[in-house]
């Protein structure tokens, strides 16, 4: 370690520390706020206004209903997959709930709702300000538009009761196309141009038949208790719709019991939401249960057909192995190993059992690639539960159907056709490709087999001829009638599942209209961001002001960052000239100057001598030559024997406060022209004297640091107790330094909020660096605001209560002071 070297780093840190200022003066931040807080409240009130206009007139809520169901797991259908364990890969899922939910989001399923409720047609009403949307039956009349007319889409049609179930058709007065939908075959086609169609009223049940437009309106069988001054209707196409209506629906399942399902639907009308939900749940029911039947029903004949044909095999199987017994008498094999027969017999089971799954695999797949999907059979005749496949059929099956529609409107090479026919293959190759997992499983098990079968029957070689005959024969007698009891106990299980079918959905609570609030928008949160943004422009402003201020505004931050002696505070001066302390002696600012005049002493010695006491500041317009003025007043007033000179000769002032002809001043005298005593001037204050800067020299730091200058200073010592120099600002010239090497104290002037920060750092340099000595700062012009944080006085000891000072006189309390004072008084303190 070298000796010394922390105690030098210290002192280097410190000073850097002397003359900086921070940044960012968080005090004075805070008083601003709180001296501006009536922009804040005029913020908060606007921020509240906005929020009120937004929510009641803007906002447009969303609301959302529930619906619970259950899902039962004895389902037995490729539309139905149950929840048991998967087949081949041991998994355990909740396949038919994941099917379900497919349903539930999928085109077919909600383009069939669409269309069945009309949900393409859309109802709302509009105020003043804000169009809100429509349930269904919350309007007098529905629209029942003609399916084989073209329609216009995206068009506002505007219902006015007219009284007497008679209502006038407004259409827009422009947006009208020759581009219409059909919503036979949800295509667009054009027309020839037309003119607007005229307003027209027409009475309930009335066909308004336009060229773009044919409807009529049916009365609601549901009375009304809204009360509507216009019913707006707007049709979309289907697929917009069902675009729509499927990112507004969500599926989810019970963490617990994940058979049952909870589905939501948003919206913005909540009994819209409510009969959706209800409505497409009742479907779903519906179609589940035909859907089931009808594949149970496909599985039973195929069944029936596969027993018949087994039947055929098992009796002929029958007929050899009777015609041995007979014909050879072998009824019986002695000696033979029976435990290896019977595991023969058992694994043959297994094989006749996999050989039947994969004929059912084969009339699936043969089913998939005949298009006729209405014959396919259950899946669980192959053995297998598989919620995947079972919804790519349904896919598959639900694309077949569109695909028979669309060649009835399409060309077999038009894009729409290739489009519908690209989606085709790729769920039949989704479907084919999960059976062709299912084979290789079943193909491996079957080769396994076979390889145990081979290991079992290598002893039977050794039997004779006859008697091998006769064990081959009972072999495939028994392996048919493994395959026909295997067809027969799937036939019970079908016959059972036809004969009980119900749909495997039950609803456990409905959607209901309970009163639900809004999900969105959060018209709280929205509010809250509005005030906090409108509150945050103050906010931001007088921050960015307050970081970009570099003028001093904190006495006591001044006094952290350059160090030096602080002699007083001055407030504001109100007085019409600069002699406050002549004129306005009961001043508190008067009465601050007389608190200067007694920390002088403490920058000088008291040796009973004469004192030189320069002022100075940073540039003009900081109060330097008032500052002057007064000092010399109140030392003056005080029995010294003081004179005033005005050494600012490029800029003079105090001739004017005083009323003394400034024609011969200081810069006459170190010229030469006259002496001394004819720039001496006598004032109201007996013991105070002033000297003039006289006319502007062309050469005043010559002057100001001539050798006749330090004389002239030299011979007041012998005249006066006090010598007052108003010299020019140090940040402009340099001739104050010069002048300070003879003064016995030195002020240096800052003015709140007008002195730079950056100015007092080369005073400050110098003052630390011992090239000023017994140097004092006065701070000018404090601003004086009550009930805002600075309390009454100046804040550096020179507090009073009031009515103490002249300008008390008409002073009135704040009424953040009054307020503060009564609850004081009411909670008994002082």
């Amino acid at each position: 370690m070298i000796p010394g070297k922390d105690n030098l780093k210290s002192a280097a840190e410190s000073t850097e520390k002397i003359g900086s200022f921070a940044f960012f003066d968080f005090e004075n931040f805070i008083r601003r706020i709180i001296s501006n807080w009536y922009w804040f409240a005029l913020m908060a009130a606007l921020g509240y206004g906005i929020s009120w206009m937004y929510s009641k007139y803007y906002a447009q809520r969303i609301y959302a209903s529930n619906l619970s169901l259950s899902i039962s797991n004895n389902t037995a259908s490729y539309f139905t997959p149950n929840q048991s364990i998967n087949f081949i890969w041991g998994q355990n899922g909740n396949q038919d709930g994941i099917y379900l939910k497919k349903m539930l989001l999928s085109r077919s399923h909600n383009e069939y709702l669409v269309k069945q409720l009309d949900l393409f047609i859309n109802y709302s009403t509009k105020g003043l300000i804000k169009q809100t949307y429509l349930d269904k039956y919350d309007s007098p009349v529905f629209l029942e538009i003609d399916k084989s007319h073209p329609q216009q889409v995206n068009y506002a049609i505007t219902l006015i009761p007219r009284g007497a179930s008679r209502y006038e058709v407004v259409l827009p007065n422009e947006g009208q196309t020759t581009s219409l939908y059909s919503y036979v075959t949800e295509g667009f086609t054009n027309i020839r141009p037309y003119t607007r169609p005229a307003n027209k009223i027409i009475s309930v049940n009335e066909w308004y038949v336009s060229p773009n437009l044919k409807f009529r309106l049916v009365k609601n069988p549901q009375p009304t208790t809204i009360e509507l001054e216009n019913i707006i209707l707007t049709l979309s196409t289907v697929n917009q719709t069902v675009n729509s209506l499927v990112s507004t629906i969500g599926v989810d399942f019970d963490k617990e019991i994940n058979t049952i399902m909870i589905i939501s639907k948003s919206g913005y009308n909540l009994n819209g939401t409510v009969n959706f939900l209800n409505t497409s749940v009742d479907e779903l029911q519906k179609k589940r249960l035909i859907d089931r039947n009808t594949v149970d029903k496909n599985t039973e004949n195929y069944l029936v057909d596969n027993l018949s044909k087994i039947r055929k095999k098992l009796d002929s199987s029958a007929a050899v192995l009777n015609h041995l017994k007979v014909s050879e008498g072998l009824y019986d094999i002695k000696d033979r190993d029976e435990k290896a027969l019977v595991r023969i017999k058992d694994l043959e089971s297994k094989k006749a059992d996999l050989i039947t799954k994969i004929n059912s695999l084969n009339s699936i797949k043969n089913t998939l690639s005949s298009q006729n999907l209405d014959r396919m059979i259950s899946m669980n005749a192959a053995g297998i539960e598989d919620g995947s496949f079972s919804a790519t059929v349904s896919e598959l099956r639900a694309l077949y159907l569109k695909r028979r529609e669309m060649a009835l409107i399409y060309t077999p090479n038009s894009e729409p056709m290739r489009e519908i026919n690209r989606l085709i293959n790729e769920a039949r190759g989704n479907s084919t490709g999960s059976i062709r997992n299912y084979y290789t499983t079943y193909l491996n098990e079957i080769s396994k087999i076979d390889r145990l079968i081979a290991g079992e029957s290598g002893d039977l070689v050794t039997y004779p001829e006859k008697e091998r005959r006769y064990l081959d024969a009972e072999r495939g007698y028994n392996m048919i009638e493994a395959t026909y009891n295997s067809l027969l106990s799937k036939q019970n299980e079908t016959q059972i599942r036809v004969a009980t079918n119900k749909s495997d959905i039950t609803v456990i609570d409905p959607a209901k209209n309970l009163g639900q609030g809004p999900i969105a928008p959060d018209v709280q949160k929205t509010k809250y961001s509005i005030i906090g943004g409108l509150l945050l422009l103050p906010l931001l402003v007088l921050g960015i002001s307050e970081a970009l201020d570099s003028r001093i505004r904190n006495i006591k931050e001044l006094l952290q960052a350059t160090r030096i002696p602080l002699l007083g505070v001055i407030g504001k001066n109100s007085h019409d000239n600069n002699l406050t302390v002549l004129e306005q002696p009961r001043s508190s600012v008067s009465e601050a100057f007389r608190g200067i005049r007694a920390n002088l002493r403490f920058l000088h010695k008291e040796d009973g001598k004469s004192k030189v006491i320069l002022l100075t500041s940073s540039v003009g317009g900081e109060g330097k030559t008032y500052i002057s003025i007064n000092i010399a007043s109140v030392l003056g007033l005080s029995g010294k024997k003081t004179i005033l000179l005005g050494m600012d000769l490029r800029k003079p002032k105090i001739f004017g406060d005083f009323k003394i002809n400034n024609k011969y001043g200081i810069s006459n005298y170190l010229t030469g022209e006259v002496e001394m005593e004819k720039i001496i001037n006598q004032t109201k204050i007996p013991n105070l004297h002033v000297a003039t800067s006289g006319p502007i020299p062309p050469n005043p730091s010559e002057l100001l640091m001539s050798d006749r200058n330090i004389k002239f200073i030299e011979e007041l010592k012998n005249l006066y107790d006090f010598i007052i120099i108003d010299s020019p600002p140090v940040g402009l010239v340099a001739d104050p330094f010069e002048l300070m090497k003879y003064a016995d104290a030195s002020i240096y002037v800052v003015r709140h909020e007008y002195t730079e920060k950056y100015m007092l750092k080369m005073i400050t340099e110098k003052y630390h660096n011992h090239e000023i000595q017994n140097l004092g700062l006065v701070y000018n012009d404090f601003q004086l605001k009550q009930g805002y944080g600075y309390g009454y006085g100046y804040g550096y000891g020179y507090g009073y209560g009031y009515g103490y000072f002249d300008e008390d006189k008409n002073y009135q309390e704040p009424t953040l002071i009054r307020i503060r004072n009564k609850v004081r008084k009411i909670f008994g303190r002082t």
